[in-house]
């Protein structure tokens, strides 16, 4: 048989497709708001994207997650007074089929009612098994095929969680063979780890203090081993995943316990920024788990200040700069080296307001950001400035907002899978295309 020619095995590699590429929890595979797929358009069509479809959803904040040929996403309905239904829902990724639903009963009683509408937390699939948290703190394990339940918490009933008012975010993480979660519990139970396959829980740590904080725990491989990183109201903590001890911790109170935004790495630079009280960047040491403040950036308040004070929107260190957008809608960038403001816009968001919010979401040398507008921009991030590329209505914003323009907000992260972008509000899930044809 003869040997294919180099050109042979050339042409054959370039009519290969390019990889497709999932996007099975908050910010993507391993949390980091990077999307690596090719074959994406440059700009958007002139008549909007194409949506393939368009499925009813009840309300709710968490954005989907799609692995395997499914997508899967929860929302709520309320039954009588702050009592409801929180649901998981299974779509078919290609054809939004509903595979299958998961119901449960929540009250969400003590949660800031204007913004009761529904579970903040991203889903977590891992292999045959989906993770999703309710706004009270109701945990399940289920089936990806079936729905079928393999185990369950309540970290009210079986923690004493004081859930924090604006509901329970911090979507559980995969480490191994356990599943971490920010329960927020009595005693040292701010952070619970809990054998993924059967529910019985492995270790615990940290005092829980007054509130629980709501960021979003994450995983990185620094300083010559696995750090479980956790920002909560009193400071950034750093925990061996598999047994819960402390690695090391660096105090920052935070107002409120509003940790939001998810902490960021960029080589052994750790950021983490909240509203009141602005950014604190951490260098963490190269060869073992260390850490110490590079500096702690805050203005006089949330609203007179040139740094960047996150709430929502987690912000993003490329090179030297940081691009993260502030308390009341400005994108800004910032020297990285000492968190002094390099320029700053209004236009992403279009609207200087309290609580103003957009998710940045890297690919390749520009960044897709959905702002609370409901709209999808495509840009460019740089120490000089914005540059925007393009901008498209992207879904209909539907969550209620005071003081705001449009007196309605879209605040749900979207997932981008396999060439497509899948986002929600509180009517519908639709997906839409976002491949070059």
């Amino acid at each position: 048989m003869p040997r294919p020619t180099v050109l042979t095995l050339v042409l054959a590699l370039l009519t290969l497709p390019a990889a497709a590429e999932d996007w099975p929890e908050w910010r993507g595979r391993g949390r980091l708001g990077v999307w690596t797929e090719t074959g994406i358009m440059e700009s958007f069509p002139e008549g909007g994207l194409e949506y393939t479809w368009r499925v009813p959803v009840r309300g709710g904040y968490a954005g989907p997650a799609v692995a395997d040929g499914r997508i899967f996403v929860t929302d709520f309905q309320t039954t009588e007074g702050m009592k409801g239904t929180e649901r998981a829902l299974a779509l078919d990724e290609k054809t939004g089929e509903i595979l299958w639903t998961r119901e449960w009963p929540a009250d969400y009683a003590g949660l800031q009612p204007r913004y009761a509408i529904g579970p903040r937390a991203t889903p977590t699939v891992d292999g045959d098994r989906l993770y999703v948290l309710g706004a009270k703190g109701a945990l399940l394990c289920l089936d990806v095929e079936t729905g079928d339940l393999r185990w369950t918490k309540d970290f009210e009933r079986d923690y004493g969680t004081r859930v924090p008012t604006w509901g329970m975010n911090g979507a559980p993480i995969v480490e191994g063979g356990l599943l971490i979660a920010l329960v927020g519990g009595r005693g040292e139970a701010l952070v619970v780890a809990f054998d993924k396959g059967t529910g019985r829980e492995v270790w615990r740590a940290l005092p829980t203090g007054k509130e629980p904080g709501y960021a979003q725990p994450v995983i990185f491989h620094v300083g010559g081993t696995r750090q479980l990183i956790l920002w909560h109201p009193r400071g950034v903590a750093s925990l061996d995943p598999r047994t819960g001890r402390r690695h090391w911790e660096v105090p920052f109170d935070v107002d409120m316990g509003m940790t939001v935004a998810t902490p960021v790495l960029a080589e052994h630079r750790l950021l983490v920024s909240c509203f009141f009280n602005g950014s604190l960047l951490l260098e963490l040491e190269k060869d073992a788990p260390g850490a110490r403040a590079l500096w702690q950036v805050s203005g006089q308040s949330e609203i007179d200040s040139d740094g960047l004070h996150a709430l929502i929107s987690t912000p993003v260190i490329d090179g030297d700069t940081i691009y993260g957008v502030g308390s009341y809608g400005q994108l800004r960038g910032l020297d990285v080296k000492t968190g002094e403001r390099l320029w700053e816009s209004l236009e992403v968001v279009g609207e200087k307001a309290r609580w103003a919010a957009a998710f940045i979401v890297r690919h390749g040398e520009r960044y897709v950001i959905n702002n609370d507008r409901g709209e999808l921009i495509l840009a460019r991030l740089a120490p000089e400035g914005y540059e925007e590329i393009d901008r498209t209505l992207l879904i209909e914003p539907t969550s209620p907002a005071s003081g705001r323009e449009l007196g309605v907000v879209h605040w749900s992260h979207p997932a981008y899978a396999n060439r497509h972008v899948v986002v929600r509000n509180d009517r519908e899930i639709v997906r839409a295309n976002l491949s070059v044809r």
